[in-house]
């Protein structure tokens, strides 16, 4: 008992110090000293922002705010010269909790907590010593054992009047991220073109070196960075799209961990600038605009249009410097109440890219394996799936008699033709996981799984079905085939969620086409079911009967053509995806 008395008395002095923020120990190396505890490495969800509000040596007002549904009960703020390690200047107080700590014997030099209690934003002042510019420095501290070090502003130049600020991406969990609110009033000053692309700016579009001032169906976007300052990059961003158009920077060429800004219809259906980060597979998480401004946005004839100027240092596993290349993402969707929806087209560079030396990006284009799988997938469930149904459908009674292998014609050919069919299935499946190696794409993987899992079980339900003259062989006919009916929609609105991901043309050609395959289908379906149940008046059986075959027979050799065009169409919009 004595001994964890004196371990709590000893235990005591450094909790209070650490909650009352009198972290003098932490004034040096600005690192919380909570023993055995490592920094965050994700993205923190704080930001600290300048503003210099007068000319000459005037005040300079910072802030600390945490981003939706976070706070802080700890922080250390201290104001540095570029490149040194000390602090400069002295602070003044304008908000509760917090107080002010002399560090490096430099009076009012730094500023702490003054409580433990959860904050979400704190407001002070700080008066230069000089001239030269500063960036300010932040700890946070959420609890104990997660605190993030190294959090910094823009660089903010005391030379003349300006504004500074400076945001880095947060881990929030908000579901869904809500468009944040523009900072200048939604009217375009300026025309987005693909003026000097390669010659000033960075440029990415599809279709390739599209304009945007001349073709309405140009997804674009470009980055400049600005004379007075390498760390301002400026923005262009259009697009047609019913909710909103995005780019992102990534440390690879799949869509996750990755830096991102936003122009999209907000709630009141005006357009507005989001900064988010995506973690992992989730949806992109909203984080403070941070130092963007300069913000001009249009929305006409279904184009959304953004240009803003940003300062936010390009955020990807603690690595913030624009002389880093990497993958530039676009994207583009709908939106709902403010809220943006899964993708409906993305496209990504071919290369990493640096932002700072002006390029015309290319494309990069769909790996081969995958356009293999979207192939198989297609003849498939275009050409083989759909004969080997309606051949057990309709030719079943029309080829009656008639034998091959010692089998009905009929049954040979669905049973050939449907093999050919899971065969591919599974192929295609195969190819497509051992590429991505991870689950993306919404629903369409999900879609993918249910095709291969029914069109597996579909031929083992077959081996145990039981003899025709059986009294319950109807329960096998009727489940095998809603079972192929369930199976065929499946296969359908699995296509047509992977044509999403891959159709990048801005017109959606390739949906057109699978939507008038679709309706070719169900014609033809109610075109046989209709012959089908027709009845010739005719006496002679022989000649009702061999009527009706060169009926069915001229409409499934018609019905196999134009799904071949279909067919064709599509792999063609593949190769070329």
């Amino acid at each position: 008992m004595n001994m964890v008395v004196t371990l709590l008395l000893l235990c005591a002095p450094v909790a209070w110090c650490y909650s009352s923020g009198l972290v003098m120990d932490s004034c040096e190396d600005m690192w919380p000293h909570h023993s055995g505890l490592d920094p965050q490495t994700r993205p923190p969800p704080f930001t600290i922002t300048s503003e210099l509000r007068r000319s000459g040596l005037g005040e300079v007002t910072v802030q600390l705010q945490a981003a939706a549904s976070f706070s802080f009960k700890g922080f250390l703020l201290q104001a540095r010269e570029v490149g040194a390690s000390t602090p400069v200047g002295s602070f003044n107080l304008t908000t509760v909790d917090s107080q002010i700590l002399s560090c490096n014997h430099r009076h009012n030099s730094a500023v702490s907590h003054s409580s433990a209690s959860s904050k979400t934003f704190i407001e002070v002042t700080w008066k230069p010593g000089g001239t030269k510019p500063v960036q300010f420095f932040g700890v946070f501290v959420q609890n104990y054992s997660t605190f993030w070090i190294d959090v910094e502003s823009s660089v903010v130049n005391l030379t003349g009047e300006g504004r500074s600020s400076s945001s880095t991406p947060s881990a929030t969990s908000t579901p869904s991220p809500t468009l944040a609110v523009t900072t200048q009033p939604s009217t375009i000053s300026e025309k987005i073109s693909s003026a000097d692309c390669g010659v000033t700016k960075v440029c990415f579009s599809q279709p390739s070196n599209c304009d945007p001032a001349v073709s309405s169906d140009c997804y674009f976007m470009s980055a400049m960075v600005l004379s007075f300052s390498e760390e301002a990059l400026r923005f262009e961003l259009s697009g047609p799209s019913d909710g909103y158009v995005s780019f992102g920077f990534s440390d690879d060429q799949i869509m996750g961990n990755d830096d991102i800004y936003i122009c999209g219809k907000g709630r009141t259906e005006t357009i507005q600038v989001q900064h988010a980060f995506s973690e992992a597979k989730t949806t992109p998480q909203t984080l403070p605009l941070g130092n963007v401004s300069d913000i001009t946005t249009t929305i006409q004839d279904g184009v959304i249009s953004c240009s803003f100027t940003s300062m936010n240092p390009i955020y990807l596993h603690r690595s913030s410097s624009i002389s880093r290349n990497y993958y530039l993402i676009f994207a583009y969707g709908p939106s709902s109440n403010g809220q943006i929806l899964f993708h409906k087209g993305t496209f990504i560079s071919t290369d990493k890219v640096n932002v700072s030396k002006p390029l015309i990006v290319p494309k990069a284009r769909r790996p081969d394996i995958i356009k293999a799988h979207g192939a198989l997938m297609l003849i498939a469930w275009m050409t083989t799936g759909s004969l080997g149904m309606i051949t057990a459908r309709y030719l079943k009674e029309i080829a009656k008699g008639q034998r091959l292998c010692g089998r009905d014609v009929w049954f040979v050919v669905h049973v050939a033709v449907m093999s050919m069919t899971v065969a591919a299935t599974v192929i295609g499946f195969i190819l497509s996981f051992s590429y991505v190696k991870a689950w993306s794409g919404g629903a369409h993987p999900v879609l993918g799984c249910l095709v291969l899992i029914i069109s597996l079980l579909q031929p083992l339900l077959a081996l145990l079905r039981c003899e025709p003259q059986h009294s319950r062989r109807f329960l096998f006919n009727w489940t095998h085939a809603i079972t192929a009916i369930t199976l065929k929609a499946l296969a359908v609105a699995a296509i047509f969620t992977g044509l999403t991901l891959i159709d990048g043309s801005g017109d959606q050609w390739m949906m057109k086409v699978m939507g008038g395959f679709v309706g070719w289908e169900a014609f033809v379906y109610i075109l046989l079911e209709a012959l089908f149940r027709w009845r010739l008046k005719a006496t002679d059986d022989s000649t009702r009967l061999n009527t009706r075959r060169m009926t069915v027979n001229a409409i499934i050799i018609l019905f196999i053509m134009g799904n071949l065009s279909f067919l064709v169409a599509l792999l063609v919009g593949i190769g070329i995806s």
